[in-house]
């Protein structure tokens, strides 16, 4: 089964841009992907450094990493994709993979 980390915007968004996050998660779930969702894994009294080393640790962990609408404008967004394409994890647009099964 094809891990998928998914990437996308939360500083500066109604809370956090989580269901942004939820609903990739959802449709990735339906196409047969196991699916690493930050936002389930988010501890809201943590500072922004700590939640990007314990995101990148889980992103380790993937095959790909899906990008959510905005993530270019995140400076965690741009980071993780950054690092992913310097690991050669494979990195595409939610839009791509919402309807290509695992």
């Amino acid at each position: 089964m094809k891990v998928v980390y998914i990437s996308g915007p939360m500083t500066g968004y109604e809370e956090l841009n989580f269901p942004a996050f939820f609903e990739a998660e959802e449709k990735l779930l339906s196409l047969g992907y196991k699916v690493i969702n930050p936002a389930r894994i988010e501890q809201p009294n943590k500072d922004w450094a700590s939640c990007m080393k314990r995101d990148i640790a889980e992103m380790m962990a993937a095959d790909t990493v899906v990008t959510l609408s905005g993530w270019e404008k995140s400076k965690g967004a741009t980071i993780e994709v950054e690092l992913a394409n310097n690991l050669e994890i494979q990195v595409v647009e939610i839009g791509s993979l919402v309807t290509k099964p695992a």
